[in-house]
C-alpha cells in the first residue's frame, strides 16, 4: 500500500532518481584504519600473555581481562578483513589490477591470516598481519602516486606502519 502510494507521487511529481556506484563516496579510501586494526591484534594479544602471567589463574579479574580482549582481537581481526575487502573491491579497478597483479593473492593472504587471529593467539600471526596490511597499503597508496614511509607507531605494541608523505 505505502508503495504504491510512493510510486504514484513519484509519477507525478518528476522526482530525480538518485543512484550510487561506491558504498562510500569516492575517493575517499585509506588503508589506515586497516592498519590500526592489525597493530590493535597484537596489543590485545599482548594484553592477553601478561594478563596470563599475572597473578591468580582462578582470578574474576584476570579471567574478565582475558575474555574482553579475545572479543576485542576478534573484532579487529574482523575489522581488518572487511576495511581490505572494501577497498581492494571498492577501489581497485583494472588499471590498478595491472600495474599491482599480486594485490589479488595479497589481499586473500590478509584475509587468511586475519582469520588465524581470529582463531588463534599466536603473536607471529598478528605481526604477519600488520606486515601484509602494510604491503596493501603501499600498493594503495602507490596507486594515487602518493610516496609512503614506514615509521614505528607512537603507541604500543611500537610496530613499524606505513604512513602515506602528504
Amino acid at each position: 500500500m505505502i508503495y504504491e502510494a510512493l510510486k504514484l507521487a513519484d509519477a507525478h511529481l518528476n522526482i530525480p532518481a538518485a543512484s550510487a556506484h561506491c558504498d562510500i563516496p569516492c575517493k575517499i579510501y585509506d588503508p589506515s584504519t586497516a592498519i590500526i586494526a592489525a597493530l590493535s591484534v597484537v596489543r590485545l594479544l599482548d594484553i592477553m600473555a601478561e594478563a596470563a602471567e599475572s597473578g591468580d589463574s582462578g582470578s574474576i579479574e584476570r579471567a574478565n581481562t582475558l575474555a574482553r580482549c579475545v572479543q576485542r582481537k576478534e573484532e579487529e581481526a574482523e575489522k581488518v578483513k572487511h576495511e581490505v575487502r572494501i577497498i581492494w573491491g571498492d577501489y581497485f579497478k583494472a588499471p590498478q589490477f595491472e600495474a599491482h597483479p599480486n594485490i589479488h593473492d595479497l589481499t586473500h593472504q590478509i584475509m587468511l591470516k586475519g582469520s588465524a587471529c581470529k582463531q588463534g593467539a599466536n603473536r607471529s600471526d598478528a605481526e604477519e598481519l600488520v606486515e601484509l596490511v602494510n604491503q596493501f597499503a603501499e600498493i594503495f597508496w602507490d596507486t594515487k602516486d602518493i610516496k609512503t614511509s614506514r615509521k614505528t607507531a607512537p603507541y604500543p605494541p611500537s610496530m613499524p606502519v606505513v604512513y602515506p608523505e602528504l
